[in-house]
């Protein structure tokens, strides 16, 4: 990105060119700035700095982080893209932070809303739904059975990939299965979409736009994450999928209507026995007016300082 910076610096108006100058003199420094630091350090505006951004062929400034922290990215850096060696631990919590928070941005910019729209539906009128990853996205297939369970809906969720096929040669077209891979290259999940749509099951997959995945599911909920799993430890990725998962599942409830809502109201209360009841706590600096109130409707919790 900084070789491509430096070749175009010649077509960039004045104004850009600041820009240019600035994330050159300072990249590492430009990677964690928001658009409104960097458009002060450059002394230029923010819309100077987007346009800089999209002349350099990305899709605003949270994605031209993304690809300048990509770049910058050195051989040791096995954990996350651009975290170095001699970081300390308000360096390298920042970095992971910034990054997590920028890659979300950028798949609430590029969500299709239109497939998300017919996701919900086919899996408001399913008679089953399956969700299957493996690996880290086997976690989040686990998280997205654990809030679909809740909806009085036949659910199943496995990382076993035995009876993962079995489930898949064994559906029905009334069922969904929702296959998550990042990569979507993973040969496993490819087949496991094929093997359920020969049975006329509908396939979503959440995975990379353009993938052998994406090609095989009915619908693809295509997350354009620039994450390099072959060489960094997933993160920004697993929290995009997970961030999708509650799209569906809020989409869900609202799809299914009132009567469904009240039966989630069910669930929860049922559930309360379960659990110890939150304490009030009285703070000795409360005031006077707050803390008579409290005991006159006969909370006993011990105050704390």
């Amino acid at each position: 990105m900084l070789e491509k910076i430096q070749a175009q610096l010649a077509a960039l108006s004045k104004s850009e060119r600041k820009v240019a100058e600035q994330i050159l003199a300072a990249p590492q420094e430009a990677i964690h700035s928001s658009i409104a630091t960097l458009a002060r350090a450059a002394g230029v505006s923010e819309p100077t700095v987007n346009r800089f951004c999209h002349h350099l062929g990305t899709r605003g400034f949270p994605d031209f982080k993304l690809h300048l922290a990509q770049s910058l990215a050195k051989g040791n850096s096995w954990v996350s893209r651009d975290v170095e060696e001699n970081d300390n631990v308000e360096s390298y919590s920042n970095k992971i932070f910034d990054s997590a928070l920028a890659g979300l941005q950028r798949i609430k910019n590029q969500l299709n809303y239109s497939v998300i729209q017919q996701a919900v539906v086919c899996l408001s009128q399913a008679h089953k739904v399956a969700f299957f990853g493996l690996g880290t996205s086997a976690v989040v297939a686990h998280d997205a059975f654990n809030k679909f369970f809740r909806f009085n809906l036949p659910v199943i969720w496995s990382d076993d990939i035995v009876i993962q096929r079995m489930s898949c040669i064994n559906s029905s077209a009334h069922d969904v299965f929702v296959i998550i891979s990042h990569t979507g290259r993973t040969k496993n999940m490819v087949e496991l979409a094929r093997l359920a749509r020969v049975n006329g099951s509908t396939v979503i997959a959440i995975t990379s736009p353009d993938s052998p995945l994406a090609e095989a599911a009915t619908l693809a909920l295509a997350l354009d994450v620039p994450e390099d799993t072959d060489v960094y430890l997933p993160m920004v990725s697993r929290l995009a999928q997970l961030t999708v998962i509650d799209v569906l599942a809020t989409g869900f409830t609202l799809e299914r209507g009132t009567p469904f809502r009240e039966n989630l109201k069910r669930v929860k209360a049922a559930l309360k026995e379960s659990r110890y009841e939150k304490p009030v706590l009285l703070y000795h600096n409360a005031p006077k007016k707050l803390t008579s109130h409290l005991q006159c409707e006969s909370y006993h919790t011990p105050s704390i300082r």
